[in-house]
């Protein structure tokens, strides 16, 4: 199911040798700033998680998450949302190549104000920190059948998340 939540002992923190329940996860890799990043968009994803409605209330319900776009295939990119029950929804776009999209358009399921609340692409994660930092209004242009969209800066290899009213 798409947005749904998956970790496998030592993926919080990127261990390279597969986990085996015979010796001790590799914690000395949190030494090293990429794993460090990683770590930390574990826990600020957890955080996420907690703190937002939309990406856990209506977890096992069909009314818990509707595709954006799932047929970007030029661009490798794809997007949905996750709801709760009151208004707010989390939409989720991730951009499979390392190629950053300016301008990227993405139709949004309500008006309203639209921000950045999570980018996988961050320095602080060890990422080259492109994004688009959005907080702004949807605008009134129709976009994958919807009829409010934003456009945004998606970086590469990344997943970005925004909260929507």
């Amino acid at each position: 199911h798409p947005g749904k939540k998956l970790l496998f002992m030592g993926d919080e923190f990127g261990q390279w040798s597969e986990w085996n329940h015979e010796v001790s996860l590799d914690w000395n890799l949190l030494d090293y700033p990429p794993h460090a990043g990683i770590q930390r968009l574990v826990k600020d994803l957890n955080k996420l998680y907690r703190t937002k409605p939309a990406l856990h209330e209506l977890d096992c319900e069909p009314d818990g998450f509707q595709w954006i776009d799932l047929d970007d295939v030029e661009n490798s990119v794809l997007s949905f949302v996750r709801k709760g029950t009151n208004p707010g929804s989390i939409l989720a776009v991730f951009n499979f190549t390392p190629v950053p999209r300016q301008n990227y358009r993405v139709g949004v399921p309500n008006p309203g104000l639209w921000k950045e609340v999570l980018n996988s692409d961050a320095k602080g994660y060890g990422g080259s920190g492109q994004g688009s930092l959005v907080r702004g209004t949807a605008e009134p242009m129709p976009w994958h059948g919807r009829s409010y969209s934003i456009s945004i800066t998606l970086p590469p290899l990344a997943a970005v998340l925004f909260e929507g009213a």
